[in-house]
């Protein structure tokens, strides 16, 4: 089977039931994504399929051969970092880094989706949703930092949203 992964195309055969994570960790050596709870309910093992932010420990590899999928390592290089990268280094919006991956290709999904109109829970105009630190920490809840970096990472992803 292959993937499109960062814009190159991987081969692997794992068993049919491998997790998107687990053959992003195990099987490609793309060490980037992390593996929290392996329950959905951390945000660290987020990645980009197809533009939309998505916990990898929930869907099965197989399920998307056919797709474009994003790592933290897609995103930028340590000599060309994603607008993103340079906030969370610049605001830090890290402390273990051990979220900070997840957080980043969530942010990314999320400031797609805000600039495509898509409302939030928070959204106090559901026509024109607008990205202040509510909106921010709510479309955002689904990442958790053991840290507690919170107000960093809102400070991070409103300076690149601006």
């Amino acid at each position: 089977m292959e993937w499109t992964i960062n814009g190159q195309r991987h081969a692997a055969e794992p068993d049919i039931r491998t997790t998107l994570l687990d053959l992003l960790r195990e099987h490609l050596g793309l060490t980037g994504t992390k593996k929290g709870c392996d329950h959905g309910q951390c945000g660290a093992c987020t990645v980009l399929i197809e533009g939309r932010r998505v916990n990898s420990c929930l869907c099965l590899a197989v399920m998307h051969t056919d797709d474009a999928i994003v790592t933290i390592e897609g995103l930028g290089t340590t000599a060309a970092l994603h607008p993103l990268q340079r906030a969370f280094v610049a605001h830090d919006g890290y402390q273990c880094g051990y979220c900070t991956p997840g957080q980043i290709c969530s942010a990314v999904g999320m400031l797609d989706e805000a600039a495509k109109g898509w409302p939030s829970h928070a959204s106090a105009d559901l026509s024109a949703p607008t990205l202040d630190r509510a909106e921010i920490a709510e479309r955002m809840s689904g990442n958790l930092c053991r840290c507690a970096a919170y107000p960093n990472i809102v400070d991070a992803i409103s300076e690149v949203a601006a």
